[in-house]
């Protein structure tokens, strides 16, 4: 999609995508008062939904698929971190886009929920990355919730980027780099 479409489609749904939005940072920030090292959870799920915003039209095929991505970004931790369920993701999406919209939104939010796991590793296992591959948008919101907690990290001097850095190989390999603009590649490469 060329990037003055994408633009204006913001512009013009910048209502929508601000009230989805603040359910989110309400869900995570209030309901389960989450919280993102010392800041409100919400501070991380601005950041991916500003990556979605930055390098969508790099991704995003039609105007239709613009909202289900950005509503996916604001809402891409809720089933692992806020208790929601599937359903409640899709109550929650139908409140704002068509049916296949929200079936869409709720498929990359159902893509992006680690497994269950004891550690890091389980959680985030073959079966885990084999969704993302398999849902259409999820590499794309995965690697903006990867370059959003790369970013954070890198600002703060923490040894976490370290561990993204090193990880950075196989995981761009699980998610199908190939899903990925370069430009974000490039990004974190800069990290």
């Amino acid at each position: 999609m060329d990037r003055e479409t994408f633009e204006k489609y913001l512009e013009n749904n910048a209502k929508d995508i601000v009230m989805i939005s603040e359910f989110a940072y309400i869900l995570h920030d209030i309901d389960v008062n989450q919280k993102y090292d010392d800041k409100p959870y919400s501070y991380h799920l601005k950041s991916v939904l500003d990556l979605a915003k930055k390098y969508g039209h790099l991704v995003i095929e039609k105007e239709d698929d613009i909202l289900p991505v950005l509503f996916a970004a604001s809402y891409h931790d809720s089933i692992e971190d806020a208790r929601l369920t599937y359903n409640d993701v899709m109550k929650i999406a139908k409140k704002k886009m068509t049916d296949e919209q929200a079936y869409l939104a709720t498929e990359i939010v159902y893509a992006l929920t680690n497994e269950k796991g004891r550690n890091r590793d389980e959680r985030a296992n073959y079966k885990y990355y084999e969704g993302i591959r398999i849902t259409k948008y999820a590499p794309f919101v995965k690697m903006c919730d990867r370059l959003a907690n790369m970013t954070y990290s890198a600002s703060k001097g923490s040894s976490m980027i370290e561990k993204y850095k090193s990880e950075l190989p196989h995981f761009l390999s699980m998610i199908g780099q190939d899903n990925i603009p370069i430009e974000m590649i490039e990004c974190v490469n800069k990290l």
